[in-house]
């Protein structure tokens, strides 16, 4: 499956921001999603997961309450809509897909077990 995610920008702290993951290929309700970030220097961190079916999602503790991930599987996109930004969530943000149905966890963090990447999106939060 091919990833093209999209919505990245420029945004004052306290604004809100949606990025999308648009996909093509192969069926897209067969695969987990997910959202990871990377910033300059940093390694790449776990954001957010959602299950095939769009009913379970798993969140990391620094975006809970702010962020909220979801999906379209009509249109093979996940989202990930993000307020109350923080300076601290500059990053480029990526979507990720997982062929499986196992509902997201705390496992959904490892990068190592999704199997497509889409290309990222800059996200840059000023204060």
């Amino acid at each position: 499956v091919q990833l093209q995610a999209s919505g990245g920008g420029l945004v004052q702290a306290g604004g809100s921001l949606r990025l999308s993951c648009a996909a093509s290929g192969r069926t897209f309700s067969n695969y987990a999603m997910g959202w990871f970030r990377q910033a300059p220097g940093k390694e790449r961190e776990f954001v957010a997961a959602i299950s095939w079916s769009g009913g379970s999602t798993y969140y990391a503790d620094s975006v809970k309450g702010r962020f909220t991930i979801s999906r379209d599987n009509a249109k093979k996109t996940a989202y990930l809509q993000m307020n109350s930004l923080k300076p601290e969530d500059t990053a480029v943000y990526y979507c990720a897909a997982d062929f499986t149905y196992d509902p997201p966890s705390v496992s959904s963090a490892n990068p190592e077990g999704y199997d497509y990447w889409g290309q990222g999106t800059q996200v840059t939060v000023s204060s």
